[in-house]
């Protein structure tokens, strides 16, 4: 599990600041499409008499099989030569091995690491029990938090690099929808370090704010302010 060593902590790499591209994902007349018009707030919430391990369990799996089909809709245009880097606006992650060395990867060599790296530990049976009487290992939340914050980065980087492609398969209003429950559903547990989303806050307060309803205002400026420098995580 070396991506567990991964570690996030921006700073500015130096170079001089980079003109900050028109986020097409932010126009209103993409960001009202959904595909359902569901309350996703109430659909988060713990349901009574259910385990909250079983329920993180579930809804992380869930949401680990459709992020990862919706990257596959877009992986043919996500290669090494047009993500040179695991980009996000102007942030760039790197992977950790497992003595916690930082590596310069492409985006789509990033994502495999992600995927793989979740795809064990969801079908592990010590970690994501799915036999009656089995417990959840004590580390289980800390686990959960880590998957959440990978999978965000995959989500954040195909609104970043590869909306235009979305929008050609008119997915994004799948895209759309699943952004919106997954961060209903990480902010109603505390699963990541709102720090950690900062970078989408612009999308997160058109997409959430507003419900998960169809309608939507706004003209999707940051509320965090433009981020004119590259920074590292």
């Amino acid at each position: 599990m070396d991506w567990l060593m991964g570690k996030s902590k921006g700073k500015p790499n130096g170079k001089k600041p980079v003109p900050e591209e028109k986020k097409l994902y932010l126009e209103p007349e993409y960001t009202k499409l959904r595909i359902t018009d569901f309350e996703f707030k109430e659909l988060v919430m713990l349901p009574r008499e259910i385990d909250l391990n079983e329920w993180l369990a579930s809804n992380t799996t869930t949401f680990f099989h459709h992020i990862n089909l919706q990257y596959s809709t877009i992986s043919e245009f996500c290669t090494g030569e047009s993500c040179q880097t695991m980009a996000v606006c102007n942030t760039q992650y790197y992977w950790y091995d497992e003595r916690g060395k930082k590596i310069k990867c492409t985006a789509p060599q990033y994502v495999d690491f992600v995927m793989s790296s979740v795809q064990k530990l969801v079908t592990d049976e010590d970690v994501f029990p799915t036999k009656y009487g089995k417990e959840f290992p004590n580390s289980f939340e800390s686990l959960v938090k880590k998957i959440c914050k990978y999978l965000f980065h995959v989500l954040a980087h195909i609104y970043s690099s590869h909306f235009k492609e979305t929008l050609a398969l008119e997915l994004h209003g799948h895209l759309n929808t699943l952004y919106t429950h997954f961060i209903l559903f990480i902010r109603e547990f505390n699963l990541v370090d709102p720090k950690e989303t900062t970078i989408m806050d612009d999308l997160t307060e058109i997409l959430c704010s507003s419900g998960s309803g169809s309608s939507s205002n706004g003209s999707g400026n940051s509320s965090a302010g433009a981020q004119n420098h590259v920074k590292e995580r």
